[in-house]
């Protein structure tokens, strides 16, 4: 536990979801990137084992006090693990650089048990970094797994540009990519979750920067209720987010049967409150750019109130986070900050006076 607090998390956690007061309102900054610069590392050396991939959430939670681990499976594990070939960056999260995919009719040539641990050298690296991580503070702390939501996973198999278009002109074929999708997605929820971990499910490519509102209904909410049965079914809790400006599918996001709506900061968060906050809590939404990266201490301070006079009286209850993950180029010294700022403003019980 933080020195400076005087909760655990599990304990802070448990009471916020039963109303019942804590000692401040809980803290989940995105830290997946940027956690390996905490522990001295590269991102290249940070997932380069499940040693080093756990230490740079441990080191986290030590010295920031934050309200989850999160292991970093990543946006295209399912492609990687179908054969997408990725960069292999020393201080950058990896990208496709060739889709494993080029022709949606040889889609029955893929295999989805590929992307299980016994299979997949990269799902069972992060298997058993979140073995470490709960081993380690788990009796403290809980372990989430970032994985990709429908449509992103779909976009790590065949390309992005292909697949907006052929969800346009061939929506049957984007149909049975999305299945097969959902059903490799499914297995790794399966695995990580038989230990414990929730589940933090991140879709960039269904953002409404992106696609629009029929098509998220029509091709990503019901993959996503799928994987959200899953989710439950294993009594996990299930944090959801898409990047960009979301604020035109925020109703049909809390559809989705997710625990936690985690809204980017493109996206206001009061009327986010107005829309899906008598449903979830939301999860928001510090500038990780403009505040987390270029800016100082009181503009990490400004951002953390500002966010606080906006959602501090959600109906479903309100958790202070950024808009996104955090760049690996961030001052470390700025999550201090985060951390510093949400232990005083909103330090129960929560005075809107001092905002």
């Amino acid at each position: 536990m933080h020195r400076e607090d005087g909760m655990t998390s599990n304990e802070r956690l448990s009471a916020f979801f039963e109303g019942k007061e804590v000692d401040h309102l809980p803290a989940m900054p995105f830290l997946d990137s940027i956690g390996c610069k905490a522990a001295g590392m590269t991102h290249k050396e940070k997932r380069s084992s499940a040693k080093n991939t756990a230490q740079a959430q441990i080191v986290c939670y030590e010295r920031f006090g934050n309200d989850g681990m999160s292991i970093e499976y990543g946006l295209h594990g399912i492609g990687s693990a179908c054969g997408s070939v990725m960069s292999d960056p020393e201080n950058g999260v990896p990208a496709v650089m060739e889709h494993c995919l080029s022709d949606l009719d040889r889609l029955h040539e893929l295999d989805p048990e590929c992307v299980s641990k016994k299979r997949d050298p990269w799902a069972k690296m992060h298997y058993e970094a979140m073995e470490i991580c709960q081993e380690k503070w788990g009796h403290e702390v809980g372990v989430s797994v970032g994985v990709p939501g429908p449509y992103t996973a779909a976009a790590s198999i065949y390309s992005i540009d292909r697949l907006l278009r052929a969800t346009r002109k061939e929506p049957e074929k984007v149909h049975e990519l999305l299945r097969f999708a959902t059903k490799a997605v499914k297995l790794v929820i399966r695995e990580f979750t038989d230990t414990g971990a929730d589940i933090f499910l991140c879709d960039p490519i269904a953002s409404a920067s992106i696609i629009n509102r029929k098509t998220y209904r029509e091709f990503v909410l019901p993959y996503t209720r799928e994987l959200a049965d899953c989710i439950h079914e294993a009594d996990a809790a299930f944090g959801y987010h898409i990047c960009g400006d979301t604020t035109k599918i925020t109703a049909d996001m809390a559809e989705a049967g997710c625990d936690f709506l985690s809204v980017d900061n493109k996206v206001d968060l009061a009327v986010a409150k107005e829309i899906a906050g008598d449903q979830k809590p939301l999860i928001g939404n510090v500038d990780p750019v403009d505040v987390m990266m270029f800016g100082m201490e009181t503009d990490v301070h400004d951002a953390i109130k500002a966010c606080l006079k906006k959602a501090w009286d959600n109906p479903g209850g309100f958790i202070i986070s950024t808009g996104c993950d955090i760049p690996i180029d961030a001052p470390i010294e700025n999550i201090d900050y985060f951390m510093k700022a949400v232990r005083t403003y909103a330090k129960y019980p929560l005075d809107p006076t001092r905002w």
